[in-house]
């Protein structure tokens, strides 16, 4: 999974140049390698500028962009269904039934894996409260040394 520091595009205005791959990357909280990743790996729909020295010059829009992929991304959407999505994006108007329909199906697969998540968690609460049980009754040493059946074979 590619590592993703959570934060928002930042608020301060792109200049009309650009910013570079750096301040892109601190801006949106991936790495460098990263934004080259998703140029590559087709997630970008549009071609990043360059200046007169072949250096990219990231613009709001593309900050924009890559923070949507990057929540897609977090939420476990698959590197292919991100570039699906953005070579619709990419395409213009006229498939935005297509783009709604990716979404849905991406936003069941996320509601799915938050109620699970849910329910783990309620397992996680019920050892918490034994444990805090335990603590309180003085018996916690009974949590820390099950006592084994000897094996008879």
């Amino acid at each position: 999974m590619l590592e993703v520091k959570p934060q928002p595009v930042s608020k301060r205005p792109v200049p009309p140049a650009g910013v570079s791959i750096a301040e892109a990357a601190r801006r949106t909280g991936v790495s460098v390698h990263t934004l080259r990743y998703y140029e590559r790996a087709g997630l970008v729909i549009a071609t990043v500028p360059r200046n007169h020295s072949g250096r990219r010059r990231y613009q709001q829009e593309d900050l924009k962009w890559i923070s949507i992929c990057t929540k897609l991304r977090a939420t476990g959407m698959p590197i292919r269904t991100i570039k699906r999505y953005a070579q619709l994006v990419s395409a213009g108007p006229g498939n935005e039934d297509e783009r709604l329909a990716l979404l849905e199906a991406h936003r069941a697969e996320v509601t799915a894996k938050l109620a699970e998540l849910e329910e783990n968690l309620k397992l996680i609460d019920h050892k918490i409260d034994v444990y805090q049980g335990r603590l309180a009754a003085g018996d916690a040493d009974q949590l820390w040394a099950p006592k084994r059946v000897a094996d008879t074979r």
